[in-house]
């Protein structure tokens, strides 16, 4: 993940981004804050533009298309930011959102689990316990009654 906003966008899974990759916006934040809100630019927005980047092959493109493709317009990946209320944290803040979006998107398929069925030993185990359970609990039993 990344340190610094002039710096590149480290990710565990896959390639880095180049700092020249990312595009900054800065905005007032909302909500109420006084003087210091009114006059700071502390809201950041950071944008990737996914297809045009050349930090991905097409196999990573596609992947990364398919599982934020909600949060995406026309291949742009775009996050904002105005939790905090300077504009360097907020820039932090980004850049660890977007490190973890992409490595979640760039992960590996889960493999599927594939069915397997018990071996003949322990079914044969499992069969003799119940009629070791089954006897035990026929010889609790009261004898029939005679009338």
């Amino acid at each position: 993940m990344a340190a610094e906003s002039n710096r590149d966008l480290r990710l565990r899974r896959g390639p880095v981004v180049p700092a020249r990759e990312l595009r900054w916006d800065f905005g007032p934040a909302s909500g109420p804050g006084g003087q210091h809100a009114n006059r700071s630019n502390t809201r950041v927005g950071l944008t990737l533009s996914i297809t045009r980047s050349s930090s991905f092959t097409d196999e990573e493109k596609r992947r990364i298309e398919r599982r934020l493709g909600a949060r995406m317009r026309s291949g742009t990946l775009r996050i904002v930011v105005d939790d905090h209320r300077s504009q360097w944290r907020n820039r932090q803040e980004a850049l660890r959102r977007m490190a973890a979006l992409l490595d979640g998107a760039l992960a590996p398929e889960p493999t599927m689990r594939r069915a397997t069925k018990p071996g003949r030993s322990a079914h044969r185990r499992r069969l003799e316990a119940k009629r070791r359970r089954s006897a035990t609990k026929r010889l609790r039993q009261s004898p029939p009654r005679e009338d």
